[in-house]
């Protein structure tokens, strides 16, 4: 891997790391699509028109390549006979008298995957890793033996190239929790060869929800969680007191894209860059898989995005989404649509209701983020039968969190969110990008934002780029209150929101409970290891 960056003719001298004061040019940006941005921002059910159809600038489509869904069996030795099977859910951890112990070992593992032999990182063999499921008050205690082999690179130059794929942490994503210690530290370092502590305190009063875990480590997050590395993290009780939602059937449904090279597996970062490569939509790891339902049951999806980069457009064919929480926060009404926009690092629950005896298609439908989004079939629903007459909520309780009133609010900030990138992007290699947060590159030593605990801040965050990003911080989740300068009729909460092209987000968040470094970034991973990262620190 190479350990200098690249440049071209219109490169400055130097990429700003944050030791320098100034910031690197700006791309020249393109008026933003103003139908798309409300609807899509929030990754939540939306009626979504002829505006996501729209095409992408020539050179998006140039750098992201198309996204070929259906591989070529001859592209790679390894092609396997490939038919549809059931789809499997994920093992399941839950906790037990107030704890919940357990191994993760991350460790290259062969797998048959929609049709191909793949040697793929992963948690204990299998993609997705086990399902954790605590309550409130619960301690998870984990232990991660990271028996991956040496890493054979070095370290770059520039740490915001990817590096180090062996090396990895751990996140609970969503979870408020403590940011320190061996709690959600994404700032360790999990070398290969070591075995590690995880000890997450859920607080008692922790909203209920559906979250997620994979690992954080700057430089190899992308390659990680692409091969798989990655789980849902359940925290039990919601809408424990709903009939229609208490006595439906729960189903965990971790979306994501598998790519992989030509031998099969992960190693370079070209794999991911272009993305030129052999690819297929999967659900829970699996590739098309299909799920049964008789004609009037309700089921409960989990959805979790679990995809490295790009948004997803979900429709159900002949059905609607009910959606009664997002980003594990629950709603304060059913909202219902045809179909909804989930950004990577999302979560959305779902009620399905199935129709009349056939088979129907769970995909990704049609969506422009800047470039295309994937489009592709995710699994089969084949309702089938005698009845099972169920209803759906007329009301659900009262969401955990109050809105953030003008009262409450002690301070405010702007971030920008950018992109450096050569002139000719099709012809540039990954080295030659560089996404930035105020001008300026991710540096590890630096502290970007310092916030004092029991602050409640109004935070813009300004996206200066031609396509969308997605905002992810951890540790305090907020409410959105305007996209692109315009209230919202019903703010809502979420952890991670897209930053629509050309356009803005502005969010209200309490800084509550805990202490220490944490950070912000985009959830396209490729963004976040290219620089587009900050270090937050919550002081007493």
């Amino acid at each position: 891997m190479p350990e200098t960056r690249r440049r071209s003719r219109s490169a400055p001298s130097t990429v700003a790391t944050g030791n320098e004061p100034q910031s690197l040019p700006r791309r020249v940006a393109f008026s933003r699509r103003q139908a798309l941005a409300g609807v899509s921002a929030l990754g939540g059910v939306a009626l979504l028109g002829s505006a996501l159809r729209q095409p992408a600038t020539a050179h998006l489509q140039e750098r992201h390549g198309p996204h070929t869904l259906q591989p070529d069996p001859g592209a790679t030795p390894s092609w396997l006979s490939f038919s549809p099977g059931e789809l499997v859910e994920p093992v399941v951890w839950s906790a037990s008298n107030g704890e919940l112990r357990g191994d993760l070992r991350l460790a290259y593992a062969f797998q048959e995957i929609g049709g191909y032999a793949l040697n793929l990182r992963g948690y204990n063999g299998a993609i997705p890793g086990p399902t954790l499921r605590v309550k409130p008050g619960d301690r998870l205690a984990l232990t991660l033996t990271n028996a991956l082999p040496p890493n054979p690179d070095p370290m770059p130059e520039n740490h915001n190239l990817p590096h180090h794929f062996n090396t990895t942490n751990f996140h609970s994503h969503g979870l408020h929790v403590s940011p320190a210690g061996e709690s959600d530290n994404v700032l360790r370092a999990m070398e290969p060869g070591g075995q590690y502590n995880i000890v997450i305190d859920v607080p008692v009063d922790h909203p209920a929800g559906s979250f997620w875990y994979h690992p954080h480590h700057h430089g190899a997050v992308d390659a990680q969680l692409t091969s798989g590395c990655f789980g849902a993290l359940i925290v039990e009780g919601d809408f424990a007191d709903v009939p229609e939602i208490a006595a439906a059937r729960e189903r965990v449904l971790m979306l994501s894209e598998v790519l992989f090279d030509y031998l099969g597996q992960i190693e370079h970062y070209e794999t991911l860059w272009p993305e030129a490569v052999p690819r297929f939509l999967a659900v829970n790891g699996q590739r098309e898989p299909i799920l049964r339902m008789r004609p009037g049951e309700v089921q409960r999806w989990r959805v979790v995005q679990a995809a490295h980069e790009d948004n997803f457009r979900l429709g159900l064919s002949g059905h609607e989404l009910h959606v009664i929480a997002r980003d594990g926060i629950g709603l304060a009404a059913v909202e219902t649509g045809p179909d909804l926009v989930i950004a990577p690092g999302q979560r959305v629950d779902v009620l399905v209701q199935a129709g009349a005896p056939g088979a129907y298609q769970l995909a990704a439908l049609p969506n422009d983020q800047g470039y295309p989004s994937p489009e592709g079939v995710f699994a089969t629903l084949i309702v089938e039968g005698e009845p099972q007459p169920m209803g759906l909520p007329a009301r659900l309780p009262a969401p955990p969190f109050t809105d953030i009133t003008d009262d409450e609010l002690t301070g405010a900030r702007t971030l920008t969110l950018s992109e450096w990138a050569p002139e000719n992007p099709a012809a540039a290699n990954y080295q030659e990008f560089a996404f930035l947060v105020d001008g300026r590159q991710f540096d590890p030593d630096r502290v970007d934002q310092t916030v004092r605990l029991n602050a409640v801040e109004e935070w813009t965050i300004v996206n200066d780029d031609v396509s969308d990003h997605i905002f992810h911080i951890h540790t305090n989740p907020f409410q959105v209150t305007r996209i692109n300068g315009e209230a919202l009729q019903i703010p809502v909460w979420l952890d991670t929101v897209t930053v629509p092209r050309q356009g803005s987000v502005t969010y209200r968040t309490r800084f509550l409970d805990f202490t220490g470094k944490l950070v912000l970034h985009c959830h396209m991973m490729n963004h976040e290891e290219l620089g587009m990262m900050q270090i937050v620190e919550i002081v007493p």
